[in-house]
């Protein structure tokens, strides 16, 4: 199978919906559905998908390779609800079945913690691959006579014979009766077991949203800090530039203010060349390297 690049990228739940619906359509066709073989069968899903989504660039393979995961998740999906709806409680919505049932979804241990493919179920749950069969009550034998047995005129039947004190033993419960009976204890064995785990399941991963929430708002307190940090260092940077600047401005005023008059001819030449760099350098910033050409030929 190729890559998601190859493939189209990620699928959004458009297409998931797109590909259910068209699967249901040609698979499910009253006149050619169960006649189809299964390359010819994708060519027509493909077909009906490109119609549905127009501009896809998926191809049969990618449509097939795709419903597998689909067909996968739906399958255990209708798994948790039957198990949810055999757990049903008296008084309790469709909102806590749904709930139990994501339960059990995550209890699995495969695949996903929660079922996240909703506007799919929604488009197949009706066809017979994916129908939920109800269970209802267990059925447990030898509880209740078939017939009952008519009153009898037999002198056995005495009012002496009912308050005997001797019991009438129990009819012994068939080989079906039992192992239905055992059965039964195995159910509810294992309803209560994936109960009980399904109980841990939600509470480790409400444990993990917290311990998510708590990690985010680390790290946002981290950011903070750390842009509180390179404001003050580019602050401080600011300061010591100025202070740098600040200096060199006072030197330059120095320099030009300097009285020459009593100094020697070489003492004077020296801070007239001092005095041109200052002017120099004011002019570069000023104007540019071009304001500074009649320096140049003054010296020369």
């Amino acid at each position: 199978m190729g890559s998601s690049s190859e493939t189209g990228g990620a699928w959004s739940v458009m297409e998931d919906v797109s590909l259910c619906e068209s699967w249901l359509h040609i698979s499910h066709d009253p006149v050619t559905g169960n006649e189809m073989k299964f390359c010819h069968m994708w060519k027509k899903i493909h077909q009906d998908f490109c119609e549905r989504m127009i501009g896809s660039t998926r191809t049969d393979q990618a449509l097939s390779s795709r419903w597998k995961i689909l067909t996968k998740e739906l399958s255990k999906w209708r798994d948790a609800l039957a198990k949810a709806m055999d757990n049903h409680r008296s008084g309790e919505n469709l909102t806590n079945e749904t709930i139990q049932a994501q339960m059990f979804f995550g209890a699995t241990g495969q695949g996903k913690k929660s079922f996240n493919h909703m506007h799919c179920w929604e488009v197949v749950k009706n066809c017979k691959k994916f129908q939920i069969i109800p269970t209802g009550p267990t059925v447990v034998l030898n509880e209740t006579p078939l017939h009952e047995t008519p009153a009898s005129d037999s002198p056995m039947d005495s009012p002496m014979s009912q308050d005997s004190p001797i019991e009438k033993e129990p009819r012994p419960i068939g080989r079906k009766a039992a192992k239905a009976k055992r059965g039964s204890n195995a159910t509810k064995n294992s309803s209560k077991y994936l109960e009980e785990l399904s109980k841990l399941q939600a509470m480790r991963i409400e444990m993990d949203m917290k311990q998510q929430e708590h990690d985010m708002a680390i790290d946002v307190e981290n950011a903070k800090e750390r842009e509180y940090v390179r404001q003050q260092r580019e602050y401080a940077r600011q300061e010591r530039e100025y202070a740098r600047q600040e200096k060199i401005e006072n030197k330059d005023r120095e320099t030009m203010a300097m009285d020459t008059t009593h100094m020697s001819p070489e003492t004077k030449q020296y801070w007239k060349l001092e005095r041109r760099d200052v002017m120099r350098r004011r002019l570069f910033r000023e104007d540019g390297p071009s304001n500074t050409d009649w320096l140049n030929d003054q010296n020369n």
